[in-house]
C-alpha cells in the first residue's frame, strides 16, 4: 500500500509542477489553485508513506521519479529538447531509483 501511495504522491507532484508552468508565474488563478491542491495532496500522501517507509528511500524515489517524469512531460507537452545528455541523465535517475529499491529497502 505504501508504494501505491508513493506513486500517487509522485503523480500529484508532477501535476503540481505542470500546473506551476501553466500558472504563468502564479498570475493565473486556475492553474495557481491547482498548484496548491496538487502539491498539498503530494505532501499529504508522502506524509502517509513516511509512516511505514524509510525517509531516505521514500524521498529518493519521490524526488527522483518526479524529476524524471517532469522532464518527460516537458519534452512531450512543452516541446523541450531531448538531448543525449538529458536522455543519459534520465536513465541515470531511473537506474538509481531501481538500484535503491533492489538494495533491500522496504
Amino acid at each position: 500500500m505504501s508504494w501505491l501511495l508513493l506513486l500517487g504522491a509522485i503523480a500529484a507532484e508532477v501535476a503540481g509542477t505542470f500546473s506551476l508552468k501553466l500558472s504563468d508565474g502564479l498570475s493565473r488563478a486556475g492553474p495557481t489553485l491547482m498548484v496548491v491542491v496538487f502539491y498539498g495532496l503530494s505532501f499529504y500522501l508522502l506524509s502517509l508513506v513516511l509512516r511505514r517507509m524509510d525517509v531516505g528511500v521514500a524521498y529518493a524515489v519521490w524526488s527522483g521519479l518526479g524529476t524524471a517524469l517532469v522532464a518527460i512531460v516537458g519534452i512531450a507537452l512543452f516541446g523541450e529538447e531531448m538531448t543525449a545528455a538529458r536522455a543519459l541523465a534520465l536513465a541515470l535517475i531511473i537506474a538509481g531509483v531501481m538500484l535503491l529499491n533492489l538494495s533491500g529497502a522496504h
